[in-house]
């Protein structure tokens, strides 16, 4: 009878767990063995675009979902997905496409798609339009330091939980992707083309300039699949500054790149403390910045005439009265105010 008790004992405590505990245990599980880390069993990526306003974000997300739609303005942060068949009777990948609008003035929103959840099979993709030189610098910089500023406290915040996620994390690459340059001197072009590859190399990140050229657009779809879907990356390189540069991650040097475009007199007038900063001071010499308070200047979408509702817009103007006479005004004068309305 001792055999026959033991596996009843043993029956019952099965039964005892939920389906919930054994979902949990199993995940638990997984984690402690580190097969969260690498992403190659989760069927779900995230791709984060930023840049700069109007630089063709939107643009570029369309024409890797096959949406043939005319793009519209960024808001503030959107978000929309897509999703790729593996094979047969097989779960399909989803990816999930997330867009800062507004360039420089909404940095606080970066922190929204960016978690510890995520932040393991997450992308940046940085989007500058090289027909601004002089924003260029200052924008790429404000992004970079703010993405790269919340995604070190959420990995601080993923060692307390997983160490070796957060290790893993640390090691991954960035993705930059920069708009076709314009017709430039060649002093202007070399110049913004070798400071765009030590960037990206930099960050370990690819360097891709397209624009509306079919050939250009199938290789930046090429790269996007490659973040949200994970099929193979491309091998093809282009670093002739006549031509759209082509790198892929890992396949740049800074032996490639060479020295900044300066005459060696000069650069020890530039007083650098880092080679970014060197880069930065060149850069700036021949493309002198805008203000920065221009760059995060942006109007108010309540008032954008794209964005118009009749009887939206009608309570929003009469809230903003009401606002105003409580501010100034004087407690008659509300009171009038107000009988006014109910007589209206």
């Amino acid at each position: 009878m001792c055999p026959l008790y033991i596996a009843f004992s043993l029956i019952t405590v099965v039964k005892l767990e939920t389906l919930w505990e054994i979902a949990k245990a199993e995940v638990e599980k997984k984690r402690s063995h580190g097969s969260e880390g690498n992403g190659a069993d989760i069927g779900e990526k995230s791709v984060f675009f930023i840049g700069s306003k109007n630089g063709g974000k939107t643009t570029i997300i369309l024409r890797c979902l096959d949406r043939d739609e005319p793009a519209k303005p960024t808001l503030a942060l959107e978000y929309t997905y897509g999703r790729r068949t593996k094979g047969h009777n097989t779960p399909k990948d989803i990816a999930h496409f997330w867009e800062l609008g507004g360039g420089t003035s909404l940095l606080d929103l970066i922190s929204i798609p960016i978690t510890c959840d995520t932040l393991r099979t997450f992308s940046i993709v940085l989007v500058l339009d090289l027909s601004k030189p002089n924003d260029l610098w200052s924008t790429m910089e404000n992004l970079l330091q703010a993405t790269k500023s919340h995604v070190d406290r959420v990995i601080l915040k993923l060692g307390k939980m997983n160490s070796k996620a957060a290790s893993e994390v640390r090691q991954k690459m960035w993705s930059g992707m920069q708009k076709d340059h314009p017709d430039f001197d060649p002093e202007k072009r070399k110049v913004i083309c070798k400071t765009l590859r030590f960037v990206a190399h930099y960050y370990g990140a690819s360097l891709m300039f397209t624009s509306k050229s079919e050939a250009l657009l199938l290789k930046m779809r090429g790269v996007i699949n490659q973040l949200a879907f994970g099929v193979d990356k491309s091998k093809s390189i282009c670093v002739d500054q006549n031509k759209p540069l082509f790198i892929t991650a890992g396949l740049d040097s800074l032996c490639q790149i060479g020295s900044p475009p300066v005459p060696d007199s000069d650069i020890g007038k530039l007083q650098a403390h880092s080679p970014m900063e060197l880069w930065k001071k060149v850069y700036e010499k021949l493309f002198p910045p805008k203000n920065i308070s221009t760059l995060k200047a942006i109007q108010d979408p309540a008032r954008d005439p794209q964005y118009a509702e009749s009887e939206v817009d009608e309570m929003r103007v009469q809230k903003d009265q009401v606002m105003q006479i409580f501010v100034l005004g004087t407690g008659t004068v509300q009171e009038k105010f107000f009988q006014d309305l109910e007589t209206n």
